[in-house]
């Protein structure tokens, strides 16, 4: 049993993970390719689960910024159950991320925190998430 098995519930975890199979995704446009020795860049794509949408950017330190809705929350829940706990899940006021205008959740698995940026309790997540499986 994975991590956030005990924290959600193997049933609730398993409804989640059967949504997950149900989400499509596009391009959230098209993207600028790094010329030969620049920096990676985001990935941006888009979630779209029943009629609803989240904008998910995954950056190349391996960081997940989500929009913070129900499919949103639900992306990142399954990126917490591939990946394991991350160092820091957080919530970020609206605008504070650039393409986030109605604000966003970000985990991070590597580096550091954003200074301000409060922490979120998985619990709130799954509360969000949640929403998404109806």
């Amino acid at each position: 049993m994975s991590d956030i098995a005990t924290s959600v519930g193997a049933g609730l975890l398993a409804r989640f993970r059967s949504a997950g199979t149900e989400l499509r995704w596009r391009d959230a446009g098209p993207a600028a390719r790094p010329r030969r020795g620049a920096p990676a860049v985001d990935r941006v794509r888009i979630a779209h689960l029943h009629d609803e949408e989240a904008r998910v950017v995954e950056r190349p330190d391996g960081a997940v910024v989500v929009d913070s809705g129900p499919v949103g929350a639900l992306v990142l829940l399954l990126e917490i159950d591939r990946r394991g706990a991350p160092m820091f899940l957080g919530a970020r006021a609206a605008g504070a991320v650039a393409g986030f205008g109605q604000g966003a959740i970000e985990a991070r698995w590597a580096g550091r925190s954003e200074p301000g940026a409060p922490a979120l309790p998985l619990s709130d997540l799954v509360a969000l998430a949640r929403y998404a499986l109806v």
